[in-house]
């Protein structure tokens, strides 16, 4: 049976942009576009500025008095630590401390929390925290009310001041503004390592936001850019995608995820689980790999060691625009004892390809 894929409201934009469309996380999105392809949007953002569509992100509200509380008690970052009009990253745990999903807190007031999860993930994460939730406390799926637009790269504050949006943000920090008679959030936030804007405008303002931002990109040499490049950015900077790096099977403190847990809260999802790993130390880890010859690294590739010893596998694996090679994330066994700066081969459909063992980022950016 075929599936059923869901559109962004910009699915006519980008067909007129010549994009090239995949299924992902059960949308139709644009993967890259004519007159360029991933290489050059990826550049575009590292140089200038892209402008992605990433609409088919989740969004829900859980309102209610003393929301923010329950879903302090709930996903693993500690929202006491921002307060209003800041925004975090978190993850959804189980019991077992496997991890459901990662996505964004918007503390809007103690009573209020915008949630953004990923596209697959969006109605377990609303059905967790709907079955959880006191009496009170409402959890509203709201996929289809707003689009999200990340403007991303150096030149990302200079586009945004071209529309007349807020950009005199603290990283993490967001506003509602309006823009030509709409209300936008506007979040220093992004995915790709660089200076960057998430907007999210209402579903049916996203085609006329979207417009304004590419024809104001143009003079500053930025572009449109799909997800082909969303994935060779974050992978650069070694930033985890859930259900590669980050899943039911692999917790937050194998994928070196542990920053975004609040140890010091009483209890969340997954806590006893999460602590036991941490104090007893994970079974595998996260690394990086760095190529040290030519060959593109894929997710589900064994990583052996100088014996030619399975020591672990890759869960993401790409070409680097940006360093002319092949870079990947890795877990590897702890009980393998490999290390930073460590040399390890990964199998290539039957060929070995030399990697360094690293600590991403592969990529250093100006960002904090």
């Amino acid at each position: 049976m075929t599936e059923t894929l869901r559109t962004s409201p910009l699915a006519a934009a980008h067909a007129e942009l010549g994009a090239t469309f995949a299924p992902f996380g059960g949308w139709e999105m644009p993967i890259q576009y004519t007159g360029g392809g991933v290489v050059a949007e990826h550049t575009a953002v590292r140089e200038a500025v892209g402008v992605f569509d990433v609409s088919h992100l989740g969004k829900a509200l859980v309102a209610g008095p003393g929301a923010a509380e329950f879903v302090n008690s709930c996903l693993t970052n500690d929202l006491r630590k921002i307060g209003a009009g800041q925004a975090q990253y978190t993850l959804c745990c189980v019991e077992s401390g496997g991890v459901v999903d990662d996505l964004i807190a918007y503390l809007v007031s103690d009573d209020e929390v915008f949630l953004v999860p990923n596209a697959s993930n969006t109605a377990e994460v609303c059905r967790m925290l709907a079955a959880a939730a006191p009496e009170g406390i409402t959890v509203t799926e709201q996929h289809a009310d707003y689009g999200v637009l990340a403007v991303q790269g150096p030149k990302a504050s200079e586009l945004l001041e071209a529309l007349g949006l807020p950009t005199k943000l603290d990283y993490m920090a967001f506003a509602d503004a309006e823009w030509e008679g709409r209300t936008v959030r506007v979040c220093r936030t992004g995915y790709t390592g660089e200076h960057g804007f998430e907007l999210l405008p209402k579903w049916d303002d996203a085609p006329a936001l979207w417009s304004a931002l590419l024809t104001a990109a143009q003079p500053l040499g930025g572009r449109a850019c799909g997800l082909g490049a969303r994935d060779t950015l974050r992978t650069e900077m070694g930033y985890p995608l859930h259900g590669q790096d980050l899943s039911l099977e692999i917790s937050p403190v194998q994928a070196g995820s542990g920053w975004a847990v609040g140890w010091k809260k009483d209890s969340f999802w997954g806590h006893e689980a999460l602590r036991a790993e941490k104090a007893n130390g994970p079974a595998r880890k996260l690394f990086g790999l760095r190529a040290l010859e030519r060959g593109v690294p894929r997710s589900h590739m064994n990583v052996l060691n100088a014996a030619g010893e399975k020591v672990g596998e890759s869960t993401s694996g790409t070409f680097s625009p940006t360093l002319k090679i092949g870079v990947a994330l890795a877990l590897l066994d702890t009980s393998a004892g490999v290390k930073i700066g460590d040399e390890v081969t990964l199998d290539v459909r039957g060929r070995s390809l030399r990697c360094e063992v690293v600590k991403p980022p592969f990529v250093q950016t100006n960002v904090k």
